[in-house]
């Protein structure tokens, strides 16, 4: 039997009218489809009736499948002669393990391309009106997982680079480690008074963003039960928010319409 083929696929951050024109072709040829817990289920409206649809979702500390059983399923359907795509929230290289996934597929000899979609980090700042780069405020960006717990010893974060090299800073699955990123940022050298940003289900109709700073940030969280998924965003472009924020108004102008 001839090999199929992987298409490892960015559906972008939420609103599935994000998903590049290339990762929809993906979903609609697909013969099985592997998807993840955050992609927006409406993509999957696209496939075709015969397609076998495989949740592969994980939550922090519960995962439906884990990774290795992820790349056993590629590699299973690829070999039945299967068009398969991987369908991930965002980009699939971008703490989206598309490369450790594609790895796996180069070594068993199975054709695959990585089909690149819109990153949360970049995506969901823009729909509450900050934009991560500004002539006048911001000249670099870092996009940062944050989920490594100190007392685990597994936070290999570089602290001081990012508070004083870095404009712009995007911590992905940072919700729960909040109170660490402040106290890190602030400890080796960004001002308390550093604004910052949480985005929860950016880009969707749920989309729910807090402000603050570095130093009160971590009860306005709590005040307002931000929880995963959500990202932070640290630096002064936070600030740009106030003038051009847009996706919220747009939404209440709808709302208002009804």
């Amino acid at each position: 039997m001839e090999k199929g083929k992987v298409f490892l696929v960015g559906a972008g951050p939420g609103d599935p009218k994000l998903i590049t024109v290339y990762g929809l072709e993906c979903i609609k040829q697909a013969d099985v489809i592997l998807y993840d817990r955050l992609i927006n289920k409406e993509l999957l409206n696209y496939a075709k009736p015969s397609a076998e649809l495989i949740y592969c979702g994980k939550r922090p500390g519960k995962h439906a499948l884990i990774q290795d059983q992820i790349h056993s399923l590629l590699v299973e359907k690829a070999l039945g002669g299967n068009t398969v795509t991987r369908l991930k929230g965002g980009d699939p290289c971008v703490f989206g393990r598309g490369g450790e996934e594609a790895e796996i597929l180069a070594d068993a000899g199975i054709e695959y391309e990585i089909v690149p979609g819109i990153t949360a980090g970049i995506a969901a700042p823009a729909y509450a009106g900050i934009p991560v780069t500004h002539r006048e405020h911001a000249s670099t960006f870092a996009i940062v997982t944050a989920h490594g717990r100190e007392e685990k010893n597994q936070d290999y974060i570089h602290w001081e680079s990012l508070a004083k090299g870095i404009d712009t800073i995007a911590f992905y699955m940072g919700v729960g480690n909040l109170p660490h990123i402040c106290a890190k940022l602030i400890e080796h050298g960004k001002s308390k008074t550093t604004p910052v940003a949480l985005i929860q289900w950016g880009t969707t109709a749920s989309q729910v963003t807090v402000e603050g700073t570095l130093e009160s940030i971590v009860k306005i969280a709590e005040e307002h039960a931000i929880t995963h998924p959500a990202i932070v965003l640290v630096g002064e472009v936070v600030n740009m928010r106030n003038k051009i924020q847009w996706f919220e108004k747009l939404n209440q102008e709808n709302f208002l319409h009804l």
